[in-house]
């Protein structure tokens, strides 16, 4: 399943036919049929986000909002609120109580899809990120001070010059304390605006989807990826809509440029932003020199021990698979015999180097040993598991090992790799999957090294041609 979803609704036709459309889209669904039923299974089953209708038995979806941001598990969770039909004045009243989004009826399947793949990608990568604080505070390491909390720099960028923004511009700078700054698309890319915390692309005018381009390049680009960014369409643009949501737009005004709704908007775009950024600082700052490898800059096994027990912990909760890698370079010890200890860290350093550019950010790599690396993957099945394994294997064999000072030249540097992977609601303790993980690993060794096996595998799975192999013995 892709997430856990609760419904609130008190028709039981619109509970039936939003579960169907959920359901076809792999996701799991619970119902309520009150406020009150609806608060109850928030606090027991902890929901991934929450659809809630406006009009329910009980309670004002403005009310459900405010009582569910009270409480304590239910502050950061993302709510998508359904409205008999489109009255812009219930819309505001409703982000102001609290709600991520604001449909109405009858619902777009594909915006409404779009849109929870949208708050559901920020949340989960916001989990990430905490987990990775908790692992950290688990570790004993202080917390990072808080940085004042001056203004934030935000970027509105009309795509076409007809587009008039002028206005919207001046009643968001009379109402937000944050910078506000009107740019042209090329402006936007420059370094200057690298600094920005939120774009807002206006895409309202004559030719649908002109900023589609624009916000691809931001999200490509390094120096702007961390940056929120809204997208401003016309009501007709629907398909142009869902596709912003899909390439990475963190927000949505889908009825035009409204400047009082995105005063209620950019504020939590902002926060979200800026917990993001303490999140990835206090990793990247606070943890570093304590479980971080000198050499190559990995994770530490002192680090990634703990990680893997909230990685257990939260694939358990949810009902995710998660996969262990354990890589070990072929022969290490006659890379340090024959060229020297400076050759066989270089060889660490760029096998490192190699590892990160071919995984994803969610992924953690870290040297557990003197050649030995670790990879942990969330949300991977088998097939996906030693397709990433082989990947890597074949990251390192297929091209050689530049060598540094009296051993300069190249070698030929190869992996074995032994994959297990944990099953959706499976209980098995990280120990016991780092011991079968490690079992699959000598078999690739035993088996001939440079290859990949799967723990539950009795030989390698054939990913792909071997590379060479060293005909010598000794080491792993």
């Amino acid at each position: 399943m892709t997430g856990r979803i609760l419904i609130a609704d008190g028709v039981p036709t619109n509970r039936i036919v939003l579960r169907v459309k959920l359901t076809a889209a792999y996701y799991e669904v619970l119902r309520a049929g009150s406020g009150a039923d609806a608060l109850r299974q928030m606090a027991r089953e902890k929901p991934d986000l929450v659809i809630v209708s406006a009009d329910l038995p009980d309670m004002g979806g403005a009310e459900l909002c405010r009582q569910m941001r009270a409480q304590g598990d239910a502050v950061e969770t993302p709510v998508v609120v359904v409205t008999p039909d489109n009255d812009r004045t219930e819309r505001l009243a409703l982000l102001a109580a609290g709600a991520d989004e604001v449909l109405a009826r009858p619902v777009d399947e594909l915006v409404l899809l779009a849109r929870l793949r949208s708050l559901l990608r920020s949340r989960n990568a916001e989990d990430e990120l905490r987990m990775r604080e908790v692992t950290h505070k688990a570790l004993g390491m202080p917390e990072a001070a808080t940085a004042f909390a001056v203004p934030a720099r935000v970027a509105v960028i009309p795509v076409q010059p007809e587009i008039p923004v002028r206005g919207a511009v001046t009643s968001l700078r009379a109402s937000l304390r944050d910078r506000i700054e009107t740019v042209t698309p090329d402006m936007a890319l420059r370094q200057d605006y690298a600094g920005a915390d939120v774009f807002v692309i206006v895409d309202t005018g004559t030719r649908a989807g002109s900023g589609l381009s624009l916000l691809t390049q931001l999200r490509a680009a390094p120096q702007f990826r961390q940056a929120a960014i809204v997208y401003v369409s016309r009501p007709d643009c629907r398909r142009e809509a869902a596709s912003a949501l899909d390439l990475g737009a963190g927000d949505l005004l889908s009825q035009g440029l409204d400047a009082e709704e995105l005063v209620l908007r950019l504020p939590r775009q902002i926060a979200r932003k800026r917990t993001e950024d303490r999140l990835r600082d206090t990793v990247r700052n606070s943890v570093r020199a304590a479980v971080t490898d000198p050499l190559t800059g990995l994770y530490n096994r002192r680090y990634a021990l703990p990680y893997l027990s909230r990685l257990a912990e939260r694939a358990t909760a949810h009902e995710r698979s998660y996969a262990l890698l354990l890589a070990d370079i072929d022969h290490f010890k006659l890379i340090n015999d024959t060229h020297g200890h400076a050759a066989g860290d270089a060889v660490l350093v760029e096998v490192a180097k190699r590892f990160l550019q071919n995984l994803r950010g969610a992924d953690l790599v870290a040297r557990i040993g003197g050649e030995e690396f670790l990879i942990a993957i969330p949300d991977a099945h088998p097939g996906a598991a030693a397709r990433t394994a082989e990947r890597l294997r074949g990251a390192i064999a297929n091209a050689p090992f530049a060598l540094p000072g009296a051993a300069a030249g190249q070698a030929d540097v190869t992996l074995s790799i032994g994959v297990a992977v944990a099953s959706p609601g499976a209980r098995d303790l990280p120990e016991t999957l780092l011991d079968k993980a490690d079992r699959a690993l000598y078999g690739a060794k035993g088996g001939g090294r440079n290859q990949v096996m799967l723990a539950s595998c009795p030989a390698p799975p054939q990913l792909g041609r071997q590379g060479p192999v060293r005909a010598v013995s000794g080491g792993r």
